[in-house]
């Protein structure tokens, strides 16, 4: 008899603060925030924070008497730590199913089926301890037939601590009681727009979305909310991705601390925002066939003169080269630019993605043979393999211009990426 499938999602708790507090121990059950790239916004929550009624991405200026009442510990976001951190996690995760779909940095759904049949809960708290002792790192977990319900069984995990961090929704009685009494926001896809229309149709809590009929849900919404009404009912519609799906659009931007008028300053910005996405690009081993880049100035100041602008570029050839696309940046910029403006944010947007291996549309007039291509994709392979041993080791020239790059205030440490700031313990 074939046994009934177990998708379990494995959470991080708040897991910026929670690498954060990694090698701050003192932190531990203290306040604890992590602040957007500029240090300008609150991205990562500690329990202790939320208790303070202090949002998710609510700029710092608007809480910081609060933050100061309260000796909130501010940090600023160490994005090589959280990745190294994640890669530890999810490695780990392997080894506990046969099967496993990397979600998000803090996330990742394991097909348990065959595998933990005879104590769920034992094993998602033996992975829970694996984590804490391996890593150090918190999680939840949450078990279901469906992707959906393990979703909804990690939510509850981390909501109820009677649950131990470890919830299993395969019986069907189980399910229904929390479905009463959890609103229907609260399910996987279902966003507050549609939660709104859902409610006007009667249909407020979990278990009365999960009584609908997929096809009448079809035909007043789609074929998305259908496939949730069939995953909360226990019938698999989402599969595991093992191998992440290729991204369709790479976007790299950034809101400035301080404004900027210079347009040598935006190219510089521009230039490094075309580096990191031409690297996300050949990481995926895909090129891209159009380029946007866009510029704006600060909506929220309304008393100074607003614009914003961008533009799109064809490619003649799909590329993955850093040179190539900042050449075309700086095209395009000048394009758009305007004087008398302080720019907030700019950015730049590869589309038309393909992989490097499928043939593109032939230019008979250009000149650009295979030997050009083979020897401009080995130089952007050394560059990665170097920048990726010695950070920022190499970059387009263009990048130094200007003093665009905001630097944090509130960094901690490379723990785990950088020898010279590897942990000392004395004893």
């Amino acid at each position: 008899m074939t046994a009934a499938q177990c998708i379990a999602l494995v959470d991080c708790n708040n897991f910026y603060v929670s690498c954060e507090r990694l090698f701050r121990p003192d932190l531990w059950h203290r306040p604890v925030a992590v602040l957007s790239n500029n240090d300008g916004c609150i991205v990562a929550r500690s329990q202790e924070v939320k208790q303070l009624g202090i949002r998710m991405a609510v700029p710092v200026h608007q809480v910081q008497a609060l933050l100061d009442r309260h000796q909130v510990q501010l940090f600023s976001s160490n994005y090589a730590l959280y990745a190294d951190i994640s890669s530890r996690v999810m490695s780990l995760l392997g080894e506990f199913a046969p099967h496993l779909e990397i979600y998000s940095i803090d996330e990742a759904f394991l097909d348990l089926t065959d595998v933990c049949d005879a104590g769920r809960i034992a094993y998602g708290q033996r992975i829970k301890k694996t984590l804490w002792r391996s890593v150090g790192i918190p999680v939840c977990v949450g078990m279901g037939p469906t992707k959906t319900l393990a979703k909804l069984a990690n939510f509850a995990a981390k909501k109820w601590r009677r649950t131990g961090g470890v919830l299993d929704l395969s019986c069907p009685r189980r399910r229904e009681r929390l479905m009463r009494i959890v609103p229907v926001e609260e399910v996987w896809g279902i966003g507050g727009r549609l939660a709104q229309r859902l409610g006007q149709m009667g249909i407020h809590s979990i278990w009365d979305l999960c009584r609908q009929s997929p096809d009448t849900m079809r035909a007043q919404f789609n074929v998305v909310v259908a496939r949730t009404v069939l995953e909360l009912q226990g019938i698999s519609c989402l599969a595991l991705d093992e191998v992440p799906a290729a991204r369709q659009q790479i976007v790299c931007s950034r809101s400035f601390k301080d404004a900027m008028v210079a347009s040598d300053a935006l190219l510089a910005a521009l230039s490094e925002f075309c580096s990191r996405a031409a690297e996300k690009l050949r990481s995926q081993q895909c090129v891209a066939g159009a380029l946007t880049v866009f510029i704006e100035t600060n909506p929220f100041q309304p008393r100074e003169p607003q614009y914003q602008r961008s533009a799109t570029l064809q490619l003649g050839h799909a590329t993955q080269d850093t040179r190539q696309l900042v050449g075309h940046a700086r095209k395009l910029l000048r394009q758009i630019y305007r004087h008398g403006y302080r720019y907030h944010k700019c950015g730049v947007l590869l589309g038309h993605i393909r992989p490097e291996a499928v043939p593109g549309q032939l230019d008979l007039f250009a000149d650009d043979g295979a030997g050009q291509n083979s020897g401009r994709h080995m130089l952007m392979h050394t560059v990665d393999s170097i920048n990726q041993r010695f950070p920022a080791a190499l970059a387009v020239a263009s990048t130094g211009l200007g003093h665009w790059q905001y630097r944090p205030e509130r960094l901690s440490g490379h723990y785990t990426t950088q020898w010279r700031e590897l942990p000392r313990v004395r004893c």
